[in-house]
């Protein structure tokens, strides 16, 4: 095995890997990720067998700490079809010994949950288990399997009734900037802001036109709520929601995720609803979770482990 440091030379190999890896993600395209490459030291790595690229490993430091990868909300080992568990363990022999040369001491490693994956693709956590790797954060996810999908809770279904009687229309937008300013000042209740800025979305969108789309409930004119669908091809996942009083009143959002899940993504094997825990998965926000389980979303873990490098 050989490790060489990811650099710009690297950009067409790279996402010529991630795009015939088994899994791999848009978000692990250069094309993705180096939006905000001035927010992070990248340290990725590239892992060759002989002069075959066998793996990649999208990756930051901070203060001598490797993340995978701190700005992504996935991460983790990015590995060929070929790949088989002696290969793992043998990469990850070789990443440790290449990151303690680095003087690193930790990486916080961030696997991606197994219904993102194209193939099964859990070498890794076999790998991590033989370095002892220790689990520090767990996160709920809500997720619907759409092909035997449970039922929406009988509240959810009036929501959508009202909506429709109200006169209410779902559409497509790919201009962000309407959804943007209601999005930021939903947030702003919370003290937090979007994790993308409205012209970054925008490259974003531009970049990838069809895996990243804004779908809005809108009265006439008056924009009551929209979602933000990450299409990872098996799976659509809400990237972002937020609803405008009028829209809460309306049960709005309830009618954008209904239509989803019922129609624009049918075919999926999964609709993600994303994370409803804080303070490293110690802390379950209820009510968030219950909205997600009353229109049939149910449970897996996305785990993040140590490695202490001695």
């Amino acid at each position: 095995m050989r490790v060489i440091r990811y650099n710009v030379s690297k950009a067409a190999e790279w996402n010529h890997f991630i795009n015939g890896s088994k899994n791999g993600l848009f978000l692990f395209s250069r094309s993705y990720m180096d939006y905000h490459k001035d927010r992070y030291h990248d340290h990725s790595l590239m892992i060759y067998k002989k002069e075959k690229l066998m793996a990649v490993f999208p990756a930051n430091e901070n203060s001598k700490i490797i993340h995978s990868h701190a700005g992504l909300t996935f991460g983790g080992l990015i590995m060929s079809f070929d790949i088989k568990i002696a290969d793992c363990i043998s990469i990850f022999d070789h990443i440790i010994l290449y990151y303690k040369s680095n003087e690193i001491g930790e990486i916080n490693y961030k696997t991606i949950s197994y219904i993102f994956q194209k193939y099964p693709s859990q070498e890794d956590l076999y790998a991590l288990f033989r370095h002892d790797a220790v689990l520090f954060r767990r996160d709920i996810s809500s997720v619907i399997q759409v092909s035997e999908r449970i039922k929406f809770s009988e509240t959810k279904r009036q929501s959508v009734k009202k909506c429709l009687k109200e006169g209410i229309e779902l559409f497509e937008n790919d201009n962000f900037t309407d959804y943007w300013l209601l999005l930021s000042k939903v947030l702003a209740r919370f003290n937090a802001k979007p994790v993308h800025t409205l012209d970054e979305i925008h490259l974003l969108k531009k970049n990838f036109p069809s895996q990243i789309r804004l779908f809005e409930a809108r009265l006439k004119e008056d924009l009551l709520a929209g979602v933000v669908i990450y299409d990872y091809g098996t799976v659509a996942h809400t990237q972002y929601m937020a609803n405008s009083e009028n829209g809460r009143k309306s049960g709005a959002l309830d009618f954008i995720n209904f239509h989803l899940i019922n129609e624009y993504f049918k075919n999926h094997r999964y609709f993600s609803f994303g994370i409803s825990t804080e303070k490293n998965g110690r802390f379950l926000n209820e009510g968030l979770i219950l909205q997600k389980e009353m229109m049939g979303a149910r449970a897996v873990v996305n785990d993040f482990y140590k490695i202490k490098i001695a």
